[in-house]
């Protein structure tokens, strides 16, 4: 048996009670979770796949916890969903409280209030000043999909254009605007009509082009193969997420925004994974100073619990019938309870600024690394959303294996971390809000000894 401890610091969020140290107790996976992955094999579809089986009992600040009594240091925050931590204080008691009155009535039969608050926070946060409605859903790819009915139907026009490396979800529609083909896509087909792509702007491998002849580029065959009074939508991330933390080149966005503006296509920005702090600002969108049409939110906008939201002009938001958008859970009252207590969290205890502080200590510590190592081709990312891109030294090459490597050696010495990148080899960091910075700097020391040994 392995001891590992790191100091024990207190933080303002989440699990205040619970040790904030990297402790192996057994192996990873520990005993208890094998038998446990062993019991998932036989009950759950194959199709869902697990990024670590270690099998949790406890989180909160910037650790879990799981059955064999290991302390993990969280580096993935559920993909970008716990930034003010897995159990915050606030969250919890206001989702207690809800509990104790009601869990259920459906919003579109027998209304609430909290439902009408989540949305006014939601058109005070969002960018632009403009009047703006909001609907409330629950997941990011449930989200897309009403954004582009809803700009269907605003506009009388059908296609919508995504772009290379763009992950929207995994329905059917949004399926079709997802770019990679494994595992999200292979197999799943025919996807929805009328879903085109173009080029986006990737600084690392295009060479460093210039964001507005990027964006130029990209208009070009929109307007060549689709036409702009065919188009609906475009939708985009304003950082890809699953695509691996893409940063589009300065120019590329707003250009993008004044051709929709110029020729009625709705522009849609999809803050699923960017969204709430997350970037170092409270949307990417408003560090690239870009008013989106609609904005589509899920993920951190409700500490874990599911809930999301399309959020845009009230013209274009308006324009649904009666009835058109809804459904059962949408808006769920336990979810916007933790809703409300999440959102105010992130203004009160001034969570941009901390990720911005994260951001600082990632990109300053990994550039080293860089600057020591040929192997990380890029660094890169906004506030607590930065990824490496691990490549052959010598040919620049992606380098899918490599990053399998590190992730594995990290993932044994207690650590969670992700992958992402059309081509697997993208390290990405989403630690919550709330880890300490004496466990974020243990958990990249371990980064940078796994990738030392690979």
């Amino acid at each position: 048996m392995t001891i590992v401890e790191a100091p024990t610091s207190t933080v303002p969020l989440g699990g205040p009670s619970l040790p904030q140290e990297r402790r192996l107790a057994t192996s990873i996976p520990g005993p208890k979770s094998q038998a446990l992955q062993a019991r998932k094999a036989q009950a759950v579809s194959a199709g869902v796949g697990v990024t670590l089986p270690v099998y949790i009992v406890a989180a909160g600040g910037g650790v879990l916890v799981d059955v064999d009594g290991n302390s993990l240091i969280d580096l993935g925050s559920g993909i970008a969903v716990t930034g003010v931590g897995n159990s915050a204080p606030q969250v919890v008691e206001a989702v207690a409280a809800q509990l104790a009155q009601f869990t259920h009535t459906c919003f579109t039969v027998a209304p609430y209030d909290s439902y009408i608050e989540v949305a006014e926070t939601l058109n005070r946060l969002t960018p632009g000043d403009h009047a703006k409605r909001s609907a409330l859903f629950n997941s990011g790819a449930e989200a897309v999909e009403n954004a582009v009915k809803i700009a269907r139907h605003y506009t009388g026009k059908q296609a919508v254009v995504a772009f290379d490396h763009a992950y929207h979800g995994r329905t059917t529609l949004t399926m079709g605007l997802t770019a990679k083909n494994q595992p999200y896509k292979n197999g799943f087909g025919p996807f929805a009509a009328e879903l085109y792509r173009a080029p986006m702007s990737y600084p690392y491998r295009d060479g460093g082009l210039d964001g507005v002849v990027a964006a130029g580029r990209a208009i070009s065959q929109i307007e060549k193969q689709i036409g702009a009074e065919n188009l609906a939508a475009v939708i985009i991330e304003p950082i890809q997420g699953e695509g691996g933390f893409i940063v589009p080149a300065p120019g590329f966005l707003p250009t993008l925004v004044d051709w929709c503006r110029a020729n009625r296509v709705v522009f849609i920005a999809d803050e699923v994974q960017t969204g709430f702090a997350r970037t170092g600002d409270m949307f990417a969108s408003d560090h690239e100073g870009i008013v989106p049409d609609l904005m589509v939110m899920a993920k951190g906008i409700a500490g874990g619990l599911p809930l999301s939201a399309v959020t845009g002009r009230a013209q274009i938001m308006d324009s649904p019938q009666v009835g058109g958008i809804g459904g059962t859970y949408g808006g769920n009252p336990l979810a916007c309870a933790a809703a409300l207590a999440t959102m105010a969290a992130y203004e009160s205890e001034n969570l941009v600024g901390r990720a911005r502080e994260i951001g600082a200590i990632l990109t300053g510590r990994l550039n080293a690394i860089r600057a020591a190592d040929k192997r990380v081709g890029d660094v890169r990312g906004r506030g607590a959303m930065i990824a490496i891109e691990l490549v052959d030294a010598v040919t620049g090459e992606p380098d899918a294996a490599l990053t399998g490597r590190v992730v594995a050696a990290a993932h044994a010495q207690g650590v969670i971390l992700l992958t992402c990148g059309t081509y697997g080899n993208v390290v990405r960091f989403l630690p919550p809000l709330s880890i300490p910075d004496a466990l974020l700097v243990e958990g990249l020391q371990v980064v940078q000894a796994a990738l030392a040994a690979a």
